[in-house]
């Protein structure tokens, strides 16, 4: 089942081209990688999804119907989304800052979700304490939280890892793939592209705001791919974890 679907998707901020005719589905069950350099258009083609950029042109389709067709809350009842940015304005303890990411169901209901998705993220210690007193890693799981706490079919994760020490990396990865594995469609932007090799279902390589790849990670960002977009000449070895680029800077 096609969860989203983005249609020939263009969007401008302040004015810039930022999306250009962006074809990009992703279905129940799978985790796709946006990858891409920076400013490539992830964060971009993540918020049109989420309903937080207005595209220029093309169509949002969330399940069978078109985004804009749905109210605010039948859109937020589809989709989760876990934003870059990580400030928390509220020192509220973290199950109440994760509970937010299930607004339509009952205080206690909500709560219920929340503890348990901190619970999964290894958070769980830390339910009853104020977000201000965590470090930033810390608010990063309880963010997270908010977004699995959601009972939505799909979830957006702009730059999850960011800032993480490898451990918590890959279990936030883990996290999604196991969401995925219960029947949600994940759609995650990474910089690390060994990562997604290893985590993801497909990668969608995106540069100067159009699609360029979309395929099978390995497939998608095969060498010549790499030299072009990364500027890297790389090749991917066999290892104990999974792919691993090697790679230095194209000459």
């Amino acid at each position: 089942m096609i969860l989203l679907a983005l249609d020939q998707i263009s969007a401008r901020i302040d004015g810039k081209a930022v999306l250009d005719a962006v074809d990009l589905t992703v279905r129940a069950g799978e985790v796709v990688a946006l990858c891409g350099p920076n400013g490539a258009g992830k964060s971009s083609v993540i918020r049109v999804a989420a309903g937080l950029i207005a595209p220029t042109a093309g169509r949002v389709g969330l399940g069978a119907d078109e985004a804009r067709a749905l109210s605010h809350r039948a859109r937020a009842e589809r989709v989760a989304y876990l934003p870059q940015e990580r400030r928390i304005a509220w020192n509220l303890p973290a199950a109440d800052v994760a509970a937010l990411g299930a607004p339509f169901l009952s205080g206690e209901q909500a709560l219920v979700r929340a503890r348990a998705a901190l619970q999964e993220v290894g958070a769980g210690h830390l339910a009853d304490r104020g977000v201000a007193k965590m470090s930033g890693g810390e608010r990063a799981r309880v963010l997270l939280a908010r977004a699995l706490a959601a009972p939505a079919p799909l979830l957006l994760a702009d730059e999850p890892i960011a800032g993480l020490d490898p451990d918590a990396q890959r279990l936030v990865l883990e996290r999604l793939c196991a969401r995925a594995n219960a029947g949600q469609g994940v759609l995650v932007s990474l910089h690390d592209l060994t990562l997604a090799a290893a985590f993801a279902d497909r990668a969608v390589v995106l540069d100067g705001g159009r699609v360029v790849a979309d395929g099978p990670p390995l497939e998608a960002l095969s060498p010549e791919v790499l030299k072009t977009t990364f500027g890297l000449e790389g090749r991917w070895v066999e290892a104990v974890g999974g792919p691993l680029l090697a790679a230095r800077r194209a000459q």
